[in-house]
């Protein structure tokens, strides 16, 4: 099969961890006879200072062009201006909105050979394998009024919590889909105590439940959420949430697997399709971890988030689900056998680069 791929490395460890995806499909494309047509798009930091945008027509052009985008990550010290006019994460931002990517899955799961790499105890980590599902176009970050000004009596701003019905009843539908194919319990996370939102979001959520009795569905406080992560994490098996509370509680999710690095993450614009299907939109795939501008080039970068996103990729657009099933044996062998990228080294001390794990991975397959 020949598909064509936009890969947008953008900055900090981005470009690190993509190349060791890259590594990936090559080996994958070897295997089972793939032909992956790779185009590079400049996004972020970088395309601010070659192109004075985040996200350049030409980057645009060539994601709607492909068949799916993987995407590294974006920001850094260098564009923290919090008065410039554009900043890198814009980019991101915006290929999410142009391409209607509403719903972003973030699995999370503890392997058990870095049961000892998280700082919660061996016994609350059994069991965790919960899927996150984040609403990604509406909310805080994309709601108007947007914007900050002075007034006489000092220096204001705004942000705008929003979403439609429509909005709403999408993301559930994806929620209730996902928790129909794991083990049927769909845990909705709202704050309905203080926000109007939050009380349609839940209104909604019960009148979509009615349409799959099959699931249980739970109603849990984001602030009680963020607790129940840590107290008991096992107990979470699909979780639907707006967007501002999706990135906060994943983030808090990444230390159940003992580093942000881990995690990967796809974002759709439809229901995933069903085992063994091919999306026809376009998705974007990426993990989670953010440009890390601390450890960028020193090559000590966790990539199995990134090689975990390109598996997703894989098998959600693309419905080669043996070949991302080929990826994560991959995983589950490097980590088995002790290989550690420092995120995840703990006390012992020993750990790879970035370029030797997804070595070890690629070389897996």
């Amino acid at each position: 099969m020949k598909v064509s791929i936009a890969v947008l490395p953008g900055d900090g460890i981005g470009p690190e961890v993509i190349n060791e995806s890259i590594k990936v499909l090559e080996a994958i494309g070897n295997r089972f006879n793939h032909d992956f047509g790779i185009e590079s798009g400049r996004v972020g930091g970088n395309a601010i200072d070659d192109c004075g945008t985040p996200l350049p027509q030409e980057t645009i052009d060539t994601c709607k062009d492909a068949d799916a985008i993987l995407f590294g990550a974006v920001g850094g010290p260098k564009w923290d201006d919090p008065n410039a006019d554009v900043r890198p994460e814009d980019g991101i931002l915006a290929i999410r909105k142009s391409l209607g990517l509403f719903a972003n899955l973030r699995p999370v799961k503890v392997y058990p050979a870095l049961i000892n790499a998280s700082p919660l105890k061996p016994e609350v980590l059994k069991g965790v394998d919960m899927m996150v599902l984040r609403e990604l176009t509406g909310g805080l970050y994309f709601g108007k009024p947007k914007k900050r000004w002075s007034t006489s009596r000092g220096r204001r701003g705004v942000d705008t919590l929003k979403y439609t019905e429509s909005e709403i009843v999408r993301i559930l539908k994806v929620g209730f889909e996902l928790a129909m194919e794991r083990r049927k319990k769909l845990t909705s996370v709202d704050k309905q105590n203080v926000l109007e939102s939050s009380r349609l979001w839940r209104e909604i959520a019960v009148e979509v439940g009615k349409e799959y009795p099959e699931v249980e569905l739970d109603h849990v406080l984001v602030d009680n959420a963020a607790m129940q992560l840590i107290r008991n994490p096992a107990d979470f098996d699909v979780i639907v949430s707006e967007n501002t509370f999706g990135d906060i509680l994943t983030d808090e999710a990444s230390v159940l697997s003992g580093s942000m690095g881990m995690l990967p993450s796809a974002s759709l614009s439809t229901l995933p399709g069903k085992s063994g299907s091919r999306s026809k939109k376009v998705s974007l795939y990426e993990p989670i971890h953010g440009s890390a501008p601390d450890i960028a080039g020193k090559g000590i970068a966790n990539p199995i988030g990134c090689i975990l996103s390109t598996a997703m990729m894989l098998r959600l657009s693309f419905g080669m689900n043996d070949e991302a099933d080929a990826i994560e044996k991959s995983v589950d062998v490097a980590l088995a056998e002790g290989y550690r990228t420092t995120d995840i080294a703990g006390d012992s001390g020993s750990a790879v680069n970035t370029t030797t794990m997804g070595d070890v991975i690629a070389g897996s397959l």
